[in-house]
């Protein structure tokens, strides 16, 4: 069978909320999720036998702990697949940055998987499958702009935002997931951390994009920006330079900003790249993948 080559788009959070902790320890959520165009590039192939993973970024693990290798192992076995599948990820969004780069990739490969051995899944097939990977692989198999809920699986459409210039500076630092959430303390959260979701979700619905982007909020940044201060000035220095607001995404240490128009956003990201405390991506939001 002939190769494939599929796109796996970093997300952004325009809103991230935590309701509280569950009694399966998760965390209950409630956040708007948008896929950018930045994204990593993920090349399938059948081999005899096994699953291959190479990764050009050194620190994206190449065993079974990858989470590209779960999603196609969990294939495998559920369809008793016998070929093997070799799996190329060419990564161009930063590790360990709050953009879902590894679930987006294991996002990637339960669809191209699902295409490779015309398995016939739905995207709520894939979806329900995802959940099993990660929280955030069932949002990475749609992606666009929607409403995420419960642990991140409960995903509502809402209208589309695309095409909206970001730029994105990645301190040269790394964050990790779980850490963010031990250190949370969800009960003490104020009202005022917290996003207006319906508020934001209006916006949404007539393209208001300063409204969107001055009530963007992140009730993570209380536990990520006390112990790394260079995502404050990250934000801090994208306002400085003409975005309409600025946020963290996820647990970090990303922060993006929303920019008017495709020439600020190019200005600021040209004087943010000179800076060697961090990386900067100029980059628009998507609508759903198709």
């Amino acid at each position: 069978m002939p190769g494939l080559e599929l796109k796996a788009q970093a997300k952004i959070n325009l809103s991230l909320d935590v309701l509280g902790k569950r009694e399966d320890g998760y965390h209950e959520l409630r956040m708007i999720m948008q896929t950018v165009s930045l994204h990593d590039i993920v090349l399938l192939e059948t081999v005899p036998s096994g699953i291959i993973v190479e990764c050009s970024s050194r620190w994206v693990p190449e065993d079974r702990t990858n989470t590209a290798w779960k999603a196609a192992d969990l294939l495998r076995c559920k369809f008793g697949i016998k070929s093997g599948i070799k799996i190329k990820i060419i990564k161009r969004i930063p590790v360990a940055a709050g953009l879902a780069g590894g679930s987006s990739d294991a996002a990637a490969v339960l669809r191209g998987v699902n295409e490779l051995f015309s398995l016939g899944l739905s995207l709520t097939d894939l979806r329900l499958l995802g959940k099993q990977v990660g929280a955030d692989v069932p949002y990475c198999i749609s992606g666009g702009t929607m409403l995420a809920e419960g642990i991140g699986e409960k995903l509502t459409r809402l209208p589309d935002f695309s095409g909206v210039d970001v730029v994105l500076v990645k301190p040269g630092v790394g964050v990790s997931t779980a850490w963010v959430y031990g250190n949370l303390r969800a009960s003490e959260i104020i009202d005022r951390d917290r996003p207006d979701t319906n508020l934001l979700s209006g916006a949404l619905r007539t393209r208001d994009i300063r409204t969107v982007s001055e009530n963007m909020k992140n009730v993570l940044e209380g536990v990520t920006i006390p112990k790394y201060d260079i995502v404050r000035f990250a934000k801090d220095k994208l306002l400085e330079l003409g975005a309409i607001g600025s946020m963290m995404s996820g647990s970090g240490p990303t922060a993006f900003g929303i920019f008017p128009d495709g020439k600020s956003a190019a200005a600021a990201c040209d004087k943010l790249a000179g800076d060697k405390r961090w990386k900067c991506f100029r980059t628009k939001t998507t609508g759903e993948i198709k």
